[in-house]
């Protein structure tokens, strides 16, 4: 949270990759398992319907990020999304729709350490691995976000990734776009992702940052500005923050998903 400090990461060797690591001329099977296994960070993306943009996204993503595992979960695209990303990915699954039942099964699916949650219409700063290993060195932080960056000058997008984030920040609040990762026993200490229709990034959150120190990555994730110039820039803004703050006021979910529903007429991924 503000004012806290980042100290060096430290990722610790398992008995199996001291094993692996040491043990002369493997078959090559088990020396794909060693190389997967050996990946700390497992990047999941969640994605429906994602045609147009899926490989670039997916190719700019692996240029900045080589050394994690990538894994894409299709919630049942109809227009190609999965055939496309299969080779740009790791492992590319299908899941249930909804951005929790997909977030969940690509965690079950992941190896590594450390998960990092992205949506697919972002694009990641550069070292973005090593900030987020930095980060977790302080073993009392069990995971963290980056600040975001519309790129746009419109007022009303300064609104969404400057003044929201100090608002999150005082009201100890933040949402998926933001780029969530965590350590993996933290992930299943949690129980993962609430499989609810709505604030399942703001539940999870919540939980998590009950568990430790939460890290903020000042490095900007850029995000994309398209879903807000489809439905309306003030109208989904305003929206955001009228069901963030029913939610704080602990309005039931499936009531804050219907508001939604009725003020934005969009299915979210």
């Amino acid at each position: 949270m503000p004012g806290e400090r980042f100290r060096e990461p430290i990722h610790a060797l398992s008995l199996h990759d001291v094993i692996i690591l040491t043990k002369p001329e493997l078959p090559n099977a088990e020396k794909e398992s060693a190389n997967i296994r050996s990946r700390p960070i497992s990047i999941i993306v969640p994605v429906l319907n994602e045609a147009v943009s899926v490989e670039r996204f997916l190719q700019r993503l692996r240029e900045r990020t080589g050394g994690a595992e990538l894994i894409v979960v299709d919630g049942g695209s109809s227009d190609g999304t999965f055939d496309l990303a299969q080779d740009h990915c790791d492992r590319c699954v299908h899941a249930t729709r909804g951005r929790a039942a997909q977030m969940n099964a690509g965690a079950r699916a992941a190896s590594g350490d450390t998960f990092w949650f992205l949506h697919a219409d972002c694009e990641v700063p550069a070292g973005c691995l090593e900030q987020i290993s930095d980060a977790l060195r302080d073993l009392q932080v069990v995971g963290g976000f980056f600040r975001i960056c519309i790129p746009s000058k419109r007022v009303v997008y300064r609104l969404t990734d400057s003044l929201a984030h100090y608002a999150g920040l005082l009201l100890r609040m933040r949402f998926g776009d933001h780029g969530f990762f965590c350590r993996r026993t933290a992930f299943e200490e949690i129980g993962g992702f609430p499989e609810v229709p709505l604030m399942e990034d703001a539940e999870f959150f919540c939980k998590l940052r009950r568990l430790g120190r939460i890290a903020i990555i000042p490095a900007r994730l850029i995000s994309s500005s398209r879903r807000y110039e489809k439905i309306g820039p003030w109208r989904l803004t305003l929206t955001y923050g009228l069901i963030a703050l029913l939610y704080l006021l602990r309005v039931p979910i499936p009531v804050l998903a219907g508001i939604y529903r009725r003020t934005c007429a969009q299915v979210r991924v």
